[in-house]
């Protein structure tokens, strides 16, 4: 059972030494690599920044939407029915499979094939992270330890807001990356090559999150 940090103050919407720990939970688990982090980097390569704009939202806005939600009382009600967890998980990594494969479809970027040429929108994307049972999971973490318990819905929103504007700057990195990749696999056959490995560690990287949480 996650319990609150003892240092945690009652009477302030979030004490100094939260908002920095906060900031470098937000900052670790936004930059680092994963399923949201891969599409952004995909994306970015294929479609340039400017289109990848709504995947980038769409990913945030998801997990801070789980955030809030838990925030009012769902992260007790998925604690006690772990069969909605494994079925969440199965979902999820049907949809990431299927995500794989839109990606590992793209042989160019001057494709008119809008069949496989469509950057991942806002919708799809905030999708992933909803259907992701560890994302549900972190955003339990997150909620209970820097929210304080007499903040109400008002530090349950500075948490969000903060975390917000680390999360945004830190996964549209990934997109920048990507984009600054575009001359580099426009070359030959360099798109196909790409793309076929970014659907590989698309699938790959949720292997975790098929063990059990």
């Amino acid at each position: 059972m996650i319990t609150r940090p003892l240092t945690q103050m009652d009477d302030q919407i979030m004490s100094p030494e939260n908002l920095t720990a906060l900031i470098g939970f937000a900052f670790v688990m936004s930059v680092s690599p994963g399923p949201g982090n891969f599409l952004l980097l995909a994306s970015g390569a294929n479609f340039g920044i400017a289109r990848t704009i709504p995947l980038i939202l769409g990913i945030s806005s998801g997990f801070l939407s789980m955030v809030f939600v838990v925030g009012l009382g769902l992260g007790e009600i998925l604690e006690r029915f772990p069969m909605a967890q494994d079925a969440l998980r199965v979902i999820c990594f049907g949809y990431i499979l299927w995500l794989a494969y839109k990606i590992s479809q793209i042989r160019s970027l001057e494709t008119k094939d809008q069949t496989t040429a469509q950057p991942i929108g806002f919708v799809q994307a905030a999708m992933l992270q909803l259907l992701n049972p560890k994302a549900w999971t972190v955003a339990l973490i997150v909620t209970v330890t820097y929210t304080a318990p007499s903040a109400g819905i008002k530090g349950l929103l500075v948490m969000i807001a903060v975390f917000a504007l680390v999360n945004i700057p830190s996964i549209s990195s990934w997109a920048l990356f990507g984009a600054a990749m575009r001359s580099f696999i426009s070359q030959g056959n360099r798109t196909r090559i790409f793309n076929i490995i970014m659907a590989v560690l698309l699938v790959a990287s949720m292997a975790p999150m098929l063990l059990p949480i």
